[in-house]
């Protein structure tokens, strides 16, 4: 179990986090809200040297798609996990957008970008799953 020390007004909470399999399901609706495609959770748990326990990998048809479905969760894991990435890269560009919630790294690409850099290929020893689109 996983526990977050939050300060709000100069008090400290300690707060229950959400589990990672909790958290992989509400990134999984977000991505599915806004009708991201080809959806692939990667398992890196069992990989030396990874830098998170899970990616997830989906694409957008168009950069609007794409930022679109960052914000999608965005707002689910906020609203319906509370939490919060410690990082977000490329919502300028909208080509590749990297949202880090420590544990689970989600990677949103336009088709032609996520061919380029192929990080299923990258992490072919990890556990892939494919999640059915809606």
């Amino acid at each position: 179990m996983r526990f977050i020390i939050t300060l709000c007004n100069n008090t400290y909470y300690l707060m229950k986090a959400t589990s990672t399999e909790q958290l992989l399901k509400v990134i999984k609706d977000g991505i599915l809200d806004k009708k991201g495609d080809n959806i692939v959770i990667i398992d890196l748990r069992h990989i030396d040297g990874a830098i998170a326990n899970y990616f997830v990998i989906c694409q957008g048809s168009s950069p609007t798609q794409v930022e679109a479905i960052a914000q999608s969760v965005g707002d689910k894991c906020r609203e319906e996990a509370g939490e919060k990435p410690v990082g977000v890269n490329g919502l300028n560009n909208d080509q590749w957008v990297a949202i880090d919630y420590v544990d689970v790294i989600v990677h949103i690409f336009l088709p032609e970008t996520r061919a380029f850099y192929d990080l299923e290929h990258l992490w072919e020893d990890a556990r892939i799953e494919k999640v059915a689109s809606a």
